[in-house]
């Protein structure tokens, strides 16, 4: 048999689900076999046997067949409101890509004098749009569209200097959009997780409260990113007028703002607004309207509401038959990322309800100080990090988020600020491609070696962990 990551994860998870269910008989019947399938879901996350979506459904359905779950309510989450939000947000991104704004935003940029004084300069103004795009976009839709533009520009400078500011401008837009993605709710999957999961615990936070804890956290570790990116650049040589060239060249292909581009930014302006309003609202300390806004205009809501607009707003006179966004473009979103939140949702309700998290939780309190919370949270922080690098984030975020929450609360520890720090470093794992949406699709422009990749986001992964811990422990103090 030929030795194949697929084939391996294929005999590795039921032997692992097997050892786990003999390992375990202390548990009760419930825990102990969602513990048995978490395992084996696990492997086949990490191997990729199946695509990710499909892993989450097929841990779902073994639960209904052995009576832990019921047929009922165990697919409720493909209906969550959260679901909503991401179909709506990978419609809006997808108008982008189809009419053109986002090259445009890229050569605007590229186009000003300030960005063309040097290579670093230069890196600086993708990875700025980069960083931008994926706080409101979903941070993979933003690297796709950046990745034709980033491919034609380092082609020009490879040219020239041979392959090292491919690399390094490569690995700068998929870690930039990574890092930006945690400053919303919306710009990453592992966000959306740990904000349903406190909702649960009845912690509710709304966009601009997530900001606000977010924000900080991102900005810190892009500045960080543009630091150690500079030391490496600095050793490439840089020629100014072939980049001049390339923009002027692109410039002229680029006729007028099109009806499509101008519907498509101010449908989004307006879904951003209404994203903002409830938190700004509840600044203001005006109540009802607050909680007005945040009924009727909830972060989903706006979402479909932005899509739907998109269908039925026409891209000028030409095209009145038909909306700016099309039935075909129904078919082009990241349908297995969003079909993976559903049927992983749905997996780690069962790791609550089954007593799994509390259990496991109540495990680890007998080994922890709870004095020793800087501690703790450096811990969980590196483990989750560490292992969002060999699976999916989204499918870390879904494992192990309720089983954090039931260590802090075995300690009687705050919830919040350590549960926003495991989610952000979710999306804080640069040395592998499979850890990140982002580093996938860049590795697979065949232009970034696996060696460089795991050299260069070695050390980022430990400044991650450093700094996301330091802010948790500074807000938990606060």
């Amino acid at each position: 048999m030929h030795f194949t990551r697929r084939n391996i994860g294929m005999i590795v998870a039921p032997l692992l689900a097997l050892l786990v269910w003999i390992l375990t008989p202390a548990l009760e019947y419930q825990a102990r076999l969602v513990a048995t399938i978490m395992s084996f879901c696990l492997v086949f996350w990490m191997t990729e046997v199946i695509p990710l979506s499909m892993t989450a459904f097929l841990g779902v359905l073994i639960a209904v067949i052995f009576g832990v779950a019921e047929i009922n309510t165990a697919f409720q989450n493909l209906g969550h409101p959260i679901i909503l939000l991401f179909i709506g947000s990978f419609l809006l991104a997808r108008s982008m890509t189809r009419h053109g704004l986002d090259k445009r935003i890229a050569l605007f940029i590229l186009s000003r004098p300030f960005f063309q004084q040097s290579l670093f300069r230069l890196f600086l103004g993708f990875s700025s749009i980069s960083f931008l795009l994926s706080m409101w976009v979903s941070n993979s839709v933003t690297v796709a569209m950046l990745l034709p533009l980033i491919i034609g520009v380092t082609q020009l400078l490879s040219a020239e200097q041979g392959r090292g500011p491919a690399i390094y401008f490569l690995l700068g837009i998929a870690y930039s959009a990574s890092i930006g993605g945690v400053s919303t709710i919306i710009g990453s999957p592992p966000n959306l997780i740990g904000v349903n999961y406190l909702a649960q615990q009845g912690i509710r936070l709304d966009f601009l409260q997530w900001m606000y804890l977010a924000l900080p956290m991102s900005l810190s570790m892009y500045g960080l990113m543009l630091l150690y990116m500079r030391y490496f650049l600095n050793k490439c040589g840089y020629n100014r007028q072939s980049v001049q060239a390339y923009v002027a060249e692109h410039q002229r292909q680029k006729e007028k703002l099109r009806m499509g581009e101008l519907v498509t930014m101010g449908v989004f302006v307006i879904a951003v607004v209404l994203w903002l309003s409830p938190g700004v609202l509840n600044l203001l300390g005006m109540e009802e309207a607050y909680t007005f806004m945040s009924t009727y205009f909830a972060e989903s809501t706006v979402a479909v509401l932005a899509a739907l607009l998109l269908f039925l707003i026409p891209p000028g006179q030409e095209n009145q038959g038909r909306g700016t966004l099309t039935a075909e473009d129904l078919v082009k979103i990241d349908w297995d990322t969003i079909l993976l939140f559903g049927g992983g949702m749905a997996l780690g309700q069962l790791v609550v309800s089954s007593g799994l998290a509390d259990m496991i939780g109540r495990n680890i309190t007998t080994f922890v100080d709870p004095n020793q919370q800087a501690l703790l949270v450096l811990v969980l922080v590196f483990l989750v990090l560490m292992l969002t690098e060999i699976s999916s984030n989204t499918a870390i975020a879904i494992t192990f988020v309720p089983i954090i929450i039931g260590v802090l609360q075995g300690l009687n520890l705050p919830v919040l600020y350590p549960v926003l720090g495991v989610v952000v470093a979710c999306s804080m794992a640069f040395m592998l491609p499979v850890a990140t949406p982002p580093n996938a699709i860049v590795y697979g422009s065949k232009q970034v070696p696996i060696s460089q990749m795991v050299r260069i986001g070695f050390l980022l992964n430990l400044v991650a962990t450093l700094l996301i811990t330091t802010l948790v422990l500074l807000y938990m103090q606060l």
